[in-house]
């Protein structure tokens, strides 16, 4: 089991640490979950992500390679921009979904952990036609995120300068006589930054936001907090099976820009199911698995589920038949061979947040 190069702090700091994607990971400190969730909707965490895959991709054809792989539109990145994305089989299954960056001679794009030595084999493999420099660089450095309605302020603090970049975009600093990259990103549905830097630079960069009483959060507030915004999460939300616009991921999907890899079974399964979000009416935490009703009839299942501790109720996101959303219809989840009442939600379950400010 791989640890990230911030694991003995998780350790002295009493994480409860368990594996997630190859990696002993953090998964909730001493206050809990509930402390955690509420720190970062009013004030500011930290997590570690360095367990994420980093690829640097450049050289000559690495644009045409990249939008042949990827299904948004790269033409509409200028340096400095961030770029939510996905990249499909042939099938259009969503092999990962991932963040493409634009730097100033070449890109890159962050992954998710599960996935790093499959996407990289994936890309090896469609490279060959157009032979561009695709390193991989996931051990070279670390991630954290800073998330919360304070987290601007206090990452100014520890730096001493203003951090004005907008919504995925990202700038270079310095810290200790090192370059970091700061992209205004993140899972929470809060402002925040993502900041990647040297392995050593991040341990310096860590202690500085605990000393300023920051509180570390685990990986399981990250997941409660990105459920409230709807956001999905590979091998929940979406897998290879899975095409973009049955998780939701429409709004990414540039289909009139060209050609790109999985593009015609993306097109003909476009209205087939739908990624939606529900909330509890009735008590009961929906898990992943659990059967979606509609006046008795299976409609679909639930791919992700939670017990929101800012709404107090259980929600949740489920894939169901296109056919079957109807506004303000409610319907059932089967948890433990009972029908428990819910509500379809089609907009994010908390509806203001620090995210534009």
């Amino acid at each position: 089991m791989k640890k990230t190069i911030l694991y003995d702090k998780h350790y002295n700091l009493g994480a409860k640490i368990l594996p997630f994607a190859g990696y002993s990971m953090p998964i909730v400190y001493p206050d809990g979950i509930l402390s955690e969730c509420k720190e970062v909707r009013n004030n500011v965490g930290i997590f570690d992500v360095s367990h994420m895959g980093q690829f640097r991709i450049s050289g000559l054809g690495s644009k045409e390679f990249l939008q042949k792989l990827l299904i948004n539109d790269i033409t509409k990145l200028k340096v400095g921009d961030a770029q939510y994305t996905a990249m499909c089989n042939f099938e259009g299954g969503v092999i990962d979904d991932m963040i493409l960056y634009k730097e100033k001679k070449s890109f890159l794009l962050i992954v998710n952990a599960s996935n790093i030595d499959k996407n990289f084999d994936w890309m090896s493999k469609m490279n060959s036609s157009y032979n561009v420099n695709l390193d991989n660089i996931s051990d070279q450095n670390s991630l954290i995120a800073v998330q919360g309605p304070n987290s601007r302020k206090t990452l100014e603090s520890i730096l001493n300068q203003n951090i004005s970049n907008d919504f995925y975009t990202f700038i270079e600093s310095s810290y200790k006589n090192s370059k970091i990259f700061i992209s205004r990103t993140g899972y929470t549905g809060e402002l925040g930054f993502e900041i990647m830097a040297s392995n050593e630079i991040i341990k310096f960069l860590w202690d500085e936001f605990i000393d300023m009483k920051v509180k570390p959060c685990g990986l399981a507030s990250r997941d409660i907090l990105r459920i409230e915004m709807k956001y999905c999460l590979y091998g929940n939300d979406m897998d290879e099976t899975i095409t973009p616009y049955e998780s939701n991921l429409g709004w990414i999907t540039s289909l009139n820009k060209g050609d790109f890899i999985g593009k015609d079974t993306i097109i003909k399964k476009k209205d087939t199911y739908k990624l939606v979000g529900f909330k509890m009416l009735e008590r009961g935490i929906p898990r992943k698995g659990y059967e979606v009703l509609q006046d008795n009839k299976v409609i679909g299942k639930v791919t992700s589920g939670t017990q929101s501790p800012v709404l107090n109720c259980g929600i949740g996101l489920a894939r169901i038949k296109t056919d079957s959303i109807k506004h303000q219809k409610q319907i059932k989840i089967l948890i433990r061979e009972k029908q428990v009442e819910a509500k379809l939600y089609l907009k994010p379950f908390i509806k203001k947040t620090s995210l534009k400010t």
